[in-house]
């Protein structure tokens, strides 16, 4: 791997946790389209690759909302309850199921477009009152579905879950720690599922370590540094934010799914 590569990784990982963290969103969402379209990492292993990211950079948001006060509460744990077991799961699938990201793309577009521009719509009309929040067990299987998503694709399922969760009422301040905590946890697990397959079967599943690191050590300082602006930024900004993201990583998907 050359300089320049590790330098891109490290730059790419910085930006795009400054902007996703205040949200809650893991910058392995966006990560993933530059490894695979810009720094080049095959596949299967983009997604421990992309684990691997998560595992480096999460502390670093994590520690400066837990010096907000802001990791207390039981949303993170039933997050983790649910993603934990999901994850372990989606690393199997990944590695004897789905071996190409077309599939995921189009059904991550086609998930993440529509509950983009709902969000942003409703930031900007703050007088339409938002849904009654979701029930435990809702949000424990959504964070399974999305632990699994996570586990095939080695992206936070923040970037599904934080948008639904904003427009079923959840305040923006309890869903980013929350779902970075979950996301940083099953990263763990999934990068040690894939570790363990990368033993027992062939195939380039091994994530590429000097570029993960790289690239999570960027994320280490852009993620603490988005958590530090994300107390100073309204409700309606951090909602308009999200959907912002939800939508633009939904063209990128769509994008580059097609022919």
């Amino acid at each position: 791997m050359s300089w320049q590569t590790g330098l891109t990784g490290f730059l790419a990982g910085l930006v795009i946790s400054i902007v996703t963290a205040p949200v809650g969103v893991s910058g392995a969402v966006f990560l993933l389209p530059v490894q695979l379209s810009v720094l080049h990492v095959p596949n299967p292993a983009v997604t421990p690759t992309n684990l691997l990211f998560n595992v480096v950079a999460g502390p670093g948001a994590l520690l400066r909302y837990r010096r907000n006060g802001q990791l207390t509460g039981p949303l993170a744990r039933l997050l983790i309850t649910g993603t934990v077991p999901g994850v372990a799961l989606g690393a199997v699938i990944r590695v004897f199921a789905i071996p190409g990201p077309r599939v995921f793309r189009l059904v991550a577009a086609a998930i993440l477009f529509p509950l983009g521009v709902w969000l942003c719509l409703r930031a900007l009309r703050p007088a339409v009152s938002d849904r009654a929040p979701l029930s435990r067990r809702t949000v424990l299987g959504l964070s399974l579905a999305t632990g699994t998503v996570g586990g095939v694709y080695g992206i936070g399922g923040g970037s599904i879950l934080g948008p639904i969760l904003a427009g079923r009422g959840t305040p923006m301040a309890e869903i980013a720690p929350a779902a970075l905590a979950s996301t940083f946890v099953t990263s763990i697990a999934g990068a040690a599922t894939y570790g363990v397959l990368a033993l027992t079967t062939s195939g380039d599943i091994a994530p590429h370590w000097v570029l993960g690191v790289l690239c999570g050590a960027g994320g280490l300082v852009g993620g603490y540094l988005g958590a530090r602006l994300q107390p100073h930024l309204p409700e309606t900004a951090l909602r308009l934010l999200l959907g912002t993201l939800a939508v633009t990583l939904a063209l990128v998907y769509l994008a580059q799914s097609l022919p």
